[in-house]
């Protein structure tokens, strides 16, 4: 990392993380399916860039590999950014899934006894922070919101997040993922 690129509270973020106690619980035609879950998740610092020679954005590069416990296949892998605008005291996180949705969720970032907390909020056509998904994914499956909540020291990274889905005649179901994850 470049001793110039100043991250905010995004350079807690930076590095290695492996998480073995994940939960997901998903929609199921018949119900809701309960899934434990490891993972990696990865941070790297990109830099800093402007926006219109007015915004200044930190931007940190993220990939996650979520993979089943019971049969080690491969249940959701994300690629995204986190960016902080200093001016706003903003952080949003982007991401894109595999299976064609993309969001933009902004929020704020806090610390609380040394920990930083992220907090960011997406929803299907909010004018700032939404949500984009195929044709497919909106006919069969559309995700309407998404909040995720981040906790994170020097040792540890802990999440929570809702992601609210119209799926199998079910009207904002809550498929929730949360973890806990240790520096490598």
């Amino acid at each position: 990392m470049s001793d110039s690129v100043d991250l905010g509270p995004l350079n807690i973020l930076i590095g290695v993380w492996k998480g073995e106690t994940g939960r997901d619980i998903a929609p199921e035609p018949d119900g809701t399916e309960d899934n434990a879950y490891y993972e990696i998740l990865e941070f790297k610092v990109v830099g800093e860039v402007s926006n219109a020679e007015e915004q200044e954005l930190s931007i940190v590069q993220y990939e996650q590999t979520v993979r089943r416990k019971t049969n080690d296949k491969l249940l959701h892998h994300q690629i995204g950014y986190w960016t902080w605008d200093p001016r706003t005291l903003t952080v949003c996180n982007s991401f894109t899934i595999g299976r064609r949705v993309a969001v933009l969720a902004g929020g704020t970032a806090s610390v609380d006894n040394g920990a930083s907390i992220f907090t960011v909020k997406a929803e299907k056509e909010h004018a700032d922070w939404g949500i984009i998904e195929a044709p497919f994914m909106r006919d069969k499956a559309s995700t309407t919101a998404f909040c995720q909540t981040i906790r994170v020291d020097s040792a540890t990274l802990s999440y929570r997040q809702t992601t609210l889905v119209d799926i199998y005649g079910k009207k904002a179901f809550e498929h929730t993922d949360e973890n806990k994850l240790f520096k490598v």
